[in-house]
């Protein structure tokens, strides 16, 4: 037993059988009140299998206070996904299906049916001794191309130092929906993608997609950081910002995971609110491209000899006062003064200091310049400005360049 299972996990083990002895990875799947389960799970079955076996754990879950509708829902999905996985399931692709029925209303929501799941992947993982096994997280209405098992499998043996990595992904655009529901996904993803690529041109080292259904971690890297968080949105967002800056992260473009476009209440923002919001006003508004402008000068001024020689960058009359006035707010100094006494050279200064100005500061700072200097505008209107184009208001065409920019 390792000590994270002991101390940290879910306590309860779901799966009696022993797992295969080449088991290499894992599959997890959270499902909420979702009608289609059996789609995603074809779209699993229907991939080329890698060199190791694979099990696909999925987790229906609501809380103990859900709505009558939900329960019925996860009840005739459970029924269905169970029948299903024991007529499917073989030695190398193996399904769970389990349904945890009255999860704590406090709690209870993706967070912890993600943490459930990936808990009991580390178990299966810990039987056969093999803590480099590689976590899957996957969502119950996505699908995904028939190599994507194969290029996860080829990323972490290629890359033995890679604690994990976020996997290319592509909405629909066109299909079974209405129109309007295509538009809004377009400006959602473009928005994505926006956001990235804007930290990027910025300087931040982390600049990583941070979506739960794209992404893939290993056992005992899971295991050290504390495992998933049980937060009901925004799960992802947190969890892979504790292992991006281990170094190493990777970006896996070689397959791809298809989200599902439709709207939803599911969680309180994430792909189905945006396209819910969308379909309310016909508009997507995100950050500024000025705040990412003043963001780099910062990094350009973090990155010049001033900050590790312990001299405050706030005095730089260069600084934008975006940028001034939010690390003021942060006790800036005093935590710049922190970490230089705890870091002997020039990268274990970087290190340090992006461990703690983070994902979450930088967003934390995007919002701070959004409601105090430069107001949100209009995505297409960003997304043009960060590729240094005259503005379009055509976000189709956007979107196609900021994927081959991507996969670039």
């Amino acid at each position: 037993m390792s000590l994270y299972l002991d101390r940290y996990a879910h306590p309860q083990q779901l799966i009696p059988t022993a797992p295969q002895l080449d088991l290499g990875i894992v599959v997890t799947i959270p499902c909420f009140n979702e009608a289609y389960l059996i789609k995603t799970l074809q779209s699993l079955k229907n991939c080329d299998l890698p060199s190791c076996s694979v099990e696909v754990i999925i987790i229906i879950n609501n809380a103990e206070d859900a709505i009558k509708d939900v329960k019925k829902q996860n009840r005739l999905t459970y029924k269905e996904a169970a029948k299903w996985a024991n007529v499917h399931s073989t030695d190398q692709l193996r399904f769970y299906v389990y349904w945890e029925s009255a999860l704590p209303k406090k709690h209870a929501g993706v967070g912890l049916a993600r943490k459930i799941a990936m808990d009991e992947a580390v178990r299966r993982f810990e039987i056969i001794g093999h803590s480099d096994g590689i976590i899957v997280c996957f969502d119950a209405d996505s699908m995904c191309e028939t190599n994507y098992l194969i290029e996860i499998e080829k990323l972490f043996i290629n890359n033995p130092k890679c604690p994990g990595c976020s996997i290319y992904f592509e909405h629909p655009i066109a299909g079974e929906e209405d129109n309007l529901v295509y538009e809004a996904i377009i400006d959602y993803e473009l928005f994505l993608r926006y956001y990235v690529n804007a930290l990027k041109f910025a300087g931040f080292p982390h600049a990583f997609q941070t979506i739960g259904s794209s992404m893939a971690v290993r056992s005992g890297i899971y295991q050290k950081q504390g495992g998933m968080n049980k937060r009901k949105a925004g799960e992802d967002f947190y969890f892979l910002h504790k292992i991006i800056p281990l170094g190493h992260f990777a970006e896996l473009k070689t397959t791809k995971v298809i989200p599902s476009p439709r709207q939803s209440d599911r969680v309180p923002f994430g792909t189905g609110k945006a396209v819910n919001d969308w379909l309310q006003t016909k508009k997507l508004d995100t950050y500024n491209i000025n705040t990412f402008r003043d963001l780099k000068i910062f990094y350009e001024l973090l990155y010049s000899s001033k900050a590790y020689k312990k001299d405050s960058i706030m005095d730089d009359n260069t600084l934008p006062a975006s940028i001034r006035d939010f690390l003021l707010t942060i006790d800036f100094n005093e935590n710049l003064k922190r970490i230089q006494n705890n870091s002997g050279s020039d990268s274990t200064f970087y290190d340090n200091f992006h461990r703690w100005f983070d994902g979450f500061k930088v967003l934390k700072y995007v919002h701070f310049a959004r409601d105090n200097y430069h107001p949100n505008e209009p995505i297409t209107h960003a997304a043009s400005h960060l590729l240094n184009e005259a503005k379009s208001e055509n976000a189709k065409d956007l979107l196609m360049k900021y994927r081959s920019l991507d996969l670039s």
